[in-house]
């Protein structure tokens, strides 16, 4: 194959890969079009899953993935691909017979057994704070000195997260604080799908009363339950995200910080966005 032919056919090669379209079988070895002795015919190009391409396209490739990758067509797919973390909220209505609150939502739950967590546990971990907090922590579930004291974030966790709410001028009593599950996991595992789908609905029943205008994700379970993403949280974390009206902001959970103390700048800088966020008029 002449040089011309061969830097032609590579061409194309490359514009067809930009284009997309990854599936190409060559006839014949992809060596020859480095070998310039080769005697072989040209080789053929087969695309069977390509879509149509327009001649001006191909005329004018550049300007063509100019078009595919523009602002407008990114934040069209950005927008298809986002996820719909209302769904679960929306499907959680109040319960019928009056105002919701947060002694009525801690009433239906009862002596729960819903899930397998009620077999291992001690005490359930409802929440704790104030019923008309402008945040809401969540975490993932209760620990060890939470299943014995019925309160949510009271051991070595719960103290590195007081010091951050500190941080932000406020107090523990100003907030409000649960976990995605009410039982202890065994072994402070964390929580397995169907006991999350089953204790959820507890969840955003507290969120819809309390009414707060930021969420504070702390760590993936948090932040898959909430806003359904499921990226790691070192991606995300520092990020505000929309929950209808409400905002959710995912960060790290303190225990990460425990097991990885150098990594504790994550979550102050997380908690300055917090307080920044708590400073501009509603």
């Amino acid at each position: 194959m002449d040089e011309r032919l061969r830097k032609e056919v590579a061409n194309w090669l490359e514009f067809y890969r930009e284009m997309g379209i990854g599936d190409l079988n060559l006839q014949g070895s992809e060596s020859a079009l480095n070998n310039e002795t080769a005697q072989t015919a040209p080789p053929v190009l087969r695309a069977p899953q390509a879509p149509p391409v327009d001649k001006d396209s191909l005329q004018k490739p550049a300007e063509t993935l100019k078009a595919r990758f523009s602002a407008p067509t990114l934040q069209a797919a950005a927008a298809k691909a986002a996820p719909k973390s209302l769904s679960l909220f929306e499907a959680t209505p109040a319960a019928p017979g009056g105002e919701e609150t947060l002694e009525k939502i801690r009433e239906d739950l009862g002596d729960c057994h819903r899930c397998r967590l009620s077999s291992g546990r001690k005490t359930i971990v409802f929440g704790q704070g104030n019923p008309h907090a402008e945040v809401v922590f969540i975490g993932e579930g209760p620990g060890a000195d939470e299943d014995t004291q019925g309160f949510p974030f009271v051991g070595r966790a719960g103290k590195l997260l007081n010091r951050m709410i500190q941080l932000v001028g406020m107090k523990r009593e100003e907030v409000y604080i649960c976990n995605v599950v009410k039982c202890r996991p065994p072994g402070n595992r964390t929580p397995m799908p169907d006991e999350i789908e089953i204790c959820s609905p507890f969840l955003m029943r507290q969120i819809r009363t309390i009414g707060p205008r930021l969420i504070c994700c702390l760590g993936a379970p948090a932040v898959r339950t909430v806003l359904g993403i499921k990226e790691g949280i070192t991606k995300i974390r520092g990020n505000f995200y929309d929950f209808g009206d409400i905002k959710a902001l995912p960060t790290v959970h303190p225990a990460y910080i425990l097991r990885n103390p150098r990594e504790e700048k994550l979550l102050r800088e997380d908690f300055q966005k917090i307080y920044d966020f708590l400073q501009t008029p509603q």
